[in-house]
């Protein structure tokens, strides 16, 4: 299970950094978002993973970590903010630029501009 889990997680963050590495902004949008779902089950993983636990105090004996779920409540929320950002951000490059190339949306400095 936890191998299957670690593998999955390795995936994510691989498939995530070849795409910020493309030269377009929807690559680089979709790359980021799986990164962050990356780093989501990597912090649920944190809290260790017990079958058939409860999830909340006083149902049961035994109990899952509640830090690691608040952390990735936490972290889901953040990550829909920094998508819905940076999609804005990427939209009004390509209405200013005309085009959505990463590598060309700084104009090159020309000799004598600081």
């Amino acid at each position: 299970m936890e191998l299957l889990y670690a593998c999955c997680v390795g995936v994510l963050v691989s498939c995530g950094i070849f795409l910020l590495l493309r030269a377009r902004t929807f690559p680089v949008v979709l790359g980021l978002t799986m990164l962050s779902y990356a780093v989501n089950l990597f912090l649920f993983a944190s809290g260790r993973l017990v079958v058939n636990q409860a999830a909340v105090l006083g149902y049961s004996t035994s109990y899952s970590d509640p830090l690691p779920q608040a952390l990735v409540l936490t972290a889901i929320v953040i990550g829909f903010a920094m998508t819905a950002f940076v999609v804005i951000l990427a939209i009004r490059g390509r209405a200013d630029l005309g085009h959505d190339h990463v590598h060309m949306a700084f104009p090159k400095l020309k000799k004598g501009n600081k």
